[in-house]
């Protein structure tokens, strides 16, 4: 399995790039949508992408093409292959919807606030309710420390005048 790719970054094109290695072999990878935008400003730069490969099937599933997704990071990838064990989010609608950073689209999950998730492209009010179900609480790996404890300041019960009263 191709696991990364290093070479010179010779295009951006949609949501795919292509990777030419020394040797003259070139690699399409397929870029999640906040991906292709940073990308498309370094044409022609060295670039290296950690990348999940799987098959795609073609037609009525006979035949089978293999593809890469690239990403600048493992924790990049590791959130990819979360968000896609969504139920109604693949591969291809991941690559589509995922038009923020990983680490901002965790952030709207741990605060369980689906407007960031509705923003974002073939994500609607009820499948962004799903993916904050199954995922709150799988994410906080993809937050700073600086989140995690506003987060749980937030989710910390407030006293009333009436519980500083009673603790009198």
């Amino acid at each position: 399995m191709i696991c990364r790719v290093t070479g010179t970054l010779e295009r951006v094109e949609g949501l795919a790039a292509t990777v030419t290695p020394s040797g003259g072999l070139a690699y399409e990878v397929l870029l999640p949508a906040y991906l292709a935008e940073t990308l498309v400003d370094k044409v022609g730069s060295p670039v290296t992408l950690v990348t999940f490969h799987y098959l795609e099937s073609e037609g009525q599933g006979s035949a089978y093409l293999p593809r890469l997704i690239g990403f600048l990071s493992r924790r990049e990838l590791e959130f990819f292959e979360l968000f896609t064990t969504v139920k109604g989010i693949g591969y291809r609608r991941a690559l589509r919807a995922l038009a923020a950073q990983p680490a901002s689209l965790a952030r709207a999950i741990a605060a369980k606030d689906p407007r960031p998730l509705t923003e974002m492209p073939e994500i609607g009010k009820r499948l962004a309710e799903t993916i904050i179900v199954e995922l709150y609480g799988k994410v906080h790996g993809y937050l700073s420390d600086e989140e995690l404890t506003g987060l749980n300041a937030a989710a910390a019960p407030r006293s009333t005048i009436a519980d500083q009263a009673f603790d009198a």
